[in-house]
This record gives C-alpha cells, sequence and structure tokens, in this order.
C-alpha cells in the first residue's frame, strides 16, 4: 500500500487527527505492522507525527486548538487563548493556553506551542464544546476564562493585564467560578479585582 493510499483511507475515515490504535484499525493492521507502516509514514511525510501516539494528516491539518484539545488529556481552552476567543483581551495569542488536572506542562507541536496549567479537580469545571471554525473544541466560558487566568495573577504567575473587557465580564458567574479555587482569598482578592 502506497503513501497516497493510506492517506486516502484515513481521510475515507474521517481522520484528521488520529492515534496509533485509529490508524491501525482504519486500515486493518496488526500490532507490529501498523507500527512499522505509521513510522515509514512519518519518515515520508505522508502523516505527522504531533506526540508519540498521536498523528495527522499534513494536508488536512486540524486547528491548534483541536490539537490542544487533543495532545494533553484532560485538557480545555482557557487563560489568554479563551480571554481572546471570547474578545475579553485584545491581543493576539501565540501559543495556545489550557487547563488541566494534570500536571503544568509546556509542549510543541508543528509550529505552535502549547500550555497547560493545573488546575484542582473542583475548579475543573465552566468549560463546553465550542466552535473555533469548522471544528469543535472544549473551551472555558468567558468567566471561567478569566477566573482561570486570575488565578494565575493571584499567584503572581501573571501580571494583570490591563486591557480586559471588564464590562463584557458577568460579574456573577466570575464570583461563582473562583468560589471553587483554594485560598478562600482569592474569592475576594478577585471580587476586587473586578470592582476596578
Amino acid at each position: 500500500m502506497t503513501s497516497l493510499d493510506i492517506q486516502r483511507k484515513l481521510a475515507q475515515k474521517g481522520l484528521r487527527l488520529f492515534t496509533t490504535a485509529d490508524f491501525r484499525r482504519a486500515l486493518g493492521l496488526s500490532l507490529p505492522t501498523g507500527y512499522k507502516t505509521l513510522e515509514r509514514c512519518s519518515r515520508r511525510g505522508a502523516v505527522v507525527r504531533l506526540k508519540n501516539g498521536l498523528y495527522a494528516l499534513p494536508w488536512n491539518m486540524p486547528g491548534a486548538m483541536t490539537i490542544a484539545n487533543a495532545l494533553y488529556r484532560p485538557s480545555y481552552i482557557s487563560y489568554e487563548s479563551a480571554l481572546a476567543h471570547h474578545h475579553l483581551i485584545p491581543e493576539t495569542v501565540y501559543s495556545v493556553t489550557s487547563a488541566t488536572t494534570r500536571r503544568t506542562k509546556e509542549l510543541e507541536a508543528g509550529d505552535f506551542g502549547y500550555v497547560y496549567h493545573s488546575l484542582k479537580k473542583a475548579a475543573f469545571t465552566g468549560y463546553r464544546l465550542s466552535r473555533v471554525g469548522m471544528e469543535l473544541v472544549l473551551m472555558a466560558e468567558a468567566e471561567k476564562a478569566l477566573c482561570d487566568y486570575l488565578f494565575l495573577v493571584f499567584l503572581k504567575k501573571r501580571a494583570l493585564n490591563e486591557r480586559i473587557a471588564w464590562q463584557k465580564v458577568d460579574r456573577k458567574k466570575l464570583l461563582r467560578h473562583a468560589r471553587l479555587f483554594k485560598p478562600k482569598a482569592f474569592l475576594s482578592w478577585v471580587d476586587h479585582a473586578v470592582g476596578r
């Protein structure tokens, strides 16, 4: 089977972003043959290796936010990336920022950087499937993304962006999300920050 045949089969199955297991199933290959074929396809540029076990078709690459959801799970788009998406900050964001319950991590895949900040499980909420272009991604609601971001400011890991569009923020929703974080001092700090 040629690289072009493999690409066609993957495209027919709707696989733009796929795991090693997805690849083997789509082509009906055994475990050892699947690994060898995938390695050969990756070397030839017929598929793009994003990380061990995660691949994409080079001519039909998913967007950076879709890749971010798949690179490190569980995760959802938040912080500056979601704030920019929801038009709460005017800046262009050059890496995709996400929240995760796993440890904080930075990754690179393709031409993008991906940053994952760790949250306690109790605060890992307030996200939903959102349309970004033609794709659906797990993304924080506007107030949750702001709350996640403000938590980093509270911890002194970020400087407060002076251009946040506070007038677009639902204060009650923001404070409801802030209650999920510890320490409790964060809630009063957020309440003061919103009142600016």
